[in-house]
């Protein structure tokens, strides 16, 4: 499988005259996991979604397998996002937004996997937390994105589910 990097150079973003963010530079590889580390509020959600597309920045630099891209829609067939708030419609089923989200051929696959297996037949209202949130990042994974970004991933999780996604 081809590596991919990913490069992000020079974001700066201030809220009322405060910089939040200065000069943060990233670079990673597909298959690199990384983690962002800092208080509350220190600006890791605020460069997510900065590098997604979502929240515009004063200034940021971004490079795909060497290609500069400046416009959000450029962005979103190579990286995927996760928030922290939950992003599913509470209305659907598991199986409606499983149908909505992974590609035909690859659903079957998804369903073998056990604690999906259980919640298949539930509203995403009905779920624990930690359920929706599994649910989630399964999702976000298993689309063809060259890169994912996971914002609070382990929010709600139990230990099982941690190990599950790791």
């Amino acid at each position: 499988m081809k590596k991919h990097l990913l490069e992000i150079d020079s974001v700066q973003k201030s809220f009322d005259n405060k910089n939040i963010l200065s000069d943060v530079c990233l670079k990673c590889e597909t298959k690199d996991i990384i983690g962002l580390l800092g208080r509350n509020g220190s600006g890791k959600s605020t460069l997510l979604k900065i590098i997604f597309g979502i929240i515009s920045a004063d200034f940021k630099f971004v490079r795909i397998d060497g290609s500069v891209k400046t416009k959000t829609k450029d962005l979103f067939n190579e990286i995927s996002y996760l928030p922290q708030e939950n992003c599913i419609p509470n209305g659907f089923t598991v199986k409606k937004t499983i149908e909505l989200s992974v590609s035909k051929d690859r659903i079957s696959e998804f369903y073998a996997d056990e604690m999906i297996g259980r919640m298949l037949d539930k509203k995403v209202s009905h779920l624990s937390g930690g359920e929706l949130r599994y649910l989630e990042i399964k999702i976000i994974l298993d689309n063809s994105s060259k890169f994912v970004l996971l914002d609070e991933p382990y929010n709600g999780l139990s230990p099982l589910m941690v190990e599950k996604v790791n």
